[in-house]
Formats: C-alpha cells, sequence, structure tokens
C-alpha cells in the first residue's frame, strides 16, 4: 500500500525497467581480447601450423583446445569454455598449391556479436599474415564465417541478459533495504518490534512486495525483448523463470544484508549504488567482456551475482541449451542465497533485540 501512495516510486519501479531495457539494447558496444579459442586441425601441414602459431602470439587470443571432431567443439561453445573454434579443411598447404585455395572455417558463439565481429577480423588478419609468411604474397585461403545462436548479429542478443540482471538486482536489493531502513530512521522499527508479529515476519512483508514487483518486471522485460527487440528464448522458458526466481531471492537477501548494516536510507543508498550499479555494470560482463579485464577484476567479478545469472540467461535463453549447462551457475547462485540470507537474518536478530 505504502509503494503504490507514492506515484514516483511506481514510475521507478515499472517504467525504468522499460527504457533501460530499450536504451541498452539499441546503443551499446564494446572491444574484445583474451578470447579462448580452440583449433580443429585437420591438415597438419605447414599451412595450417603457421597460422596456429600466430593464432598463439597473437594477444586477442588464448588456445585453449586442440581438437579432432566437430562434437568437441560444440560441446566447447556450449559451455562456453571456447568463444572460438577454427577449422582447417585436410590437405590444406597442397590444395591452395595445386588447386589455388584452401578453406578455414571460423565459429563463433553470437550471443555476443560485437565480440564476433572482432574475433572474426582478427582471425583473418592472422589468416592474411600468414599468407604471406608461406609466399611471400597472397595465399588464397577462403576464411568461411558462421556465427552461432545470432546470425543476424544483433547487440541486443548480448544486452538484454544483462540488463535484466541489472534490473532485477537494483529493485530487489536496493529497494528492499531502503524499505527497511526506511522503518528504523522514523522509528517505525520499535512499533512493529513490540507488536505480536515475529521479525521473520517483519522482514518477509517487507520483502515480498518487492519480490512481486521483480516479477512484474521479468515479465514486462521478456515481453519487450522478444516482442520489440526480436531477442528469441530459443530455451526452456520454465527455466530461465526459476533461474530468474534464484536470482532475485538473492538479491533479496542482499538487501536485507545491507538493511542490517545501516541506519539511514542515504546510507542505504549509497552503500547499494556503490555495490550493485557499478560493479553489476562493469564486472558482470554486462557491457565489458570479463575476459579482457585484469586478474584481480576477474577474480572480484566472480563474486558479483550478476556475472553468474547474465552467464545463466544467455545459455537458456539465447543459446537455447538444455538446464544442464547451467547447473554451475544454479549452484552459485543458490549458494550466495543461502549465504546472505543466513548472515543477514542472524544479523537483523541481533541488531534488533
Amino acid at each position: 500500500m505504502h509503494i503504490f501512495r507514492d506515484p514516483r516510486t511506481i514510475l521507478i519501479l515499472l517504467l525504468m525497467p522499460a527504457i533501460q531495457i530499450i536504451l541498452f539494447g539499441f546503443a551499446l558496444s564494446n572491444e574484445v581480447k583474451n578470447i579462448d579459442i580452440a583449433i580443429y586441425d585437420q591438415s597438419h601441414d605447414v599451412a595450417s601450423r603457421m597460422v596456429i602459431r600466430k593464432i598463439g602470439e597473437s594477444p586477442y587470443f588464448n588456445l585453449v583446445a586442440s581438437i579432432d571432431n566437430m562434437n568437441d567443439a560444440n560441446k566447447l561453445l556450449q559451455s562456453g569454455k571456447a568463444k572460438v573454434v577454427v577449422i582447417f579443411e585436410s590437405n590444406l598447404y597442397n590444395k591452395i598449391l595445386h588447386e589455388g585455395r584452401g578453406d578455414v572455417q571460423v565459429i563463433t558463439d553470437g550471443t555476443d556479436p560485437n565480440t564476433s565481429n572482432a574475433v572474426t577480423r582478427y582471425v583473418q588478419v592472422i589468416i592474411a599474415e600468414a599468407q604471406q609468411g608461406l609466399t611471400n604474397n597472397y595465399m588464397p585461403v577462403n576464411a568461411e564465417l558462421s556465427m552461432l545462436y545470432n546470425p543476424q548479429m544483433k547487440s541486443s542478443y548480448s544486452f538484454v541478459p544483462g540488463v535484466m540482471g541489472m534490473i532485477l538486482m537494483l529493485i530487489c536489493a536496493m529497494m528492499t533495504s531502503i524499505s527497511i531502513v526506511r522503518e528504523k530512521e522514523v522509528g517505525t522499527m520499535e512499533v512493529l518490534l513490540v507488536s505480536p508479529m515475529k521479525p521473520i515476519y517483519i522482514i518477509l512483508s517487507k520483502a515480498v512486495p518487492y519480490f512481486t514487483l521483480s516479477l512484474v518486471n521479468l515479465t514486462t522485460v521478456l515481453l519487450l525483448s522478444v516482442f520489440l527487440l526480436d531477442v528469441p528464448i530459443s530455451g526452456s522458458l520454465f527455466w530461465l523463470i526459476i533461474v530468474s526466481v534464484i536470482f532475485i531471492l538473492v538479491a533479496l537477501s542482499i538487501g536485507l544484508l545491507i538493511s542490517t548494516l545501516v541506519d539511514t536510507q542515504v546510507a542505504a543508498m549509497l552503500i547499494s549504488g556503490l555495490v550493485f550499479m557499478m560493479p553489476v555494470m562493469l564486472l558482470s560482463g554486462m557491457i565489458f567482456p570479463v575476459e579482457n579485464m585484469p586478474f584481480i577484476l576477474r577474480a572480484i567479478a566472480q563474486f558479483i551475482p550478476a556475472k553468474w545469472y547474465i552467464l545463466a540467461v544467455k545459455k537458456l535463453m539465447i543459446q537455447g541449451l538444455p538446464v544442464k549447462y547451467v547447473l554451475t551457475e544454479v549452484s552459485v547462485l543458490v549458494g550466495m542465497a543461502v549465504v546472505f540470507t543466513t548472515i543477514s537474518l542472524k544479523k537483523f536478530r541481533i541488531r534488533l533485540a
């Protein structure tokens, strides 16, 4: 009732997510480096070895695997262990010498179109350099490019999962923490505590409205993504919602934790902004690929809940993979929810005893 009495809060909670998904879906772009790449070399001759050596020397790529069949290539791309697979046809050098051309296939993960575009350009440059190194002139190698999951190369495929993570985190964590701290600041929390209600029920009564609003926002974002940005839900809608609910619970538990640490709404907003807004935007992979970051930032990113949620959404929504491919992400989120909830409930009872 308090939320609906404040029109500004309603605008923030319901209109802001729609605006963000539209703006971020159309406007942002990025650059890449440290891309994990796998090689499927069917040739094993001087031409393929030259290209592989140059790929290994490139600062743009990390050579993570050498494979010998397409099944392994698909598994690496689906699991996210490789973002690119380069495939050399058999007898590459002999075909170049006797038939006048050879083929190299480059398969990328199209869930991030900016990364895929940059990767294909880098590979083409490396192949061109290898051509000159072999023959001192242009070597006719045809680079066949394939972009999985996003053949249209739409940037919205990349940013929709990120915006979903940011919206749910901000709505649940920030607004929940402010709601509880408001009661402390105006002195009504003591009135609630002397009522027959147990503290756990008071906490739940503050969290449930934002949980409900988050489900409304999730529905809004998915509808806008599908019907406005043309981003399909390629996988299971059921598991996408389940993972989103788990992430919402993580965000709610963090909001409760913040509410136990501060006593003013201003402090709650500052902590929420510093702890959520900037890390979610910069360290979750929403805008900048985590692989591009220095080691210390990549390590910090592992503790950002939105990072794991965004990975799971990309696999379920964009790549259309079954739930077994997101078990790691789901396990991390469940663990975070349990830890944050336990700590926040314990500290809440201690502070208000």
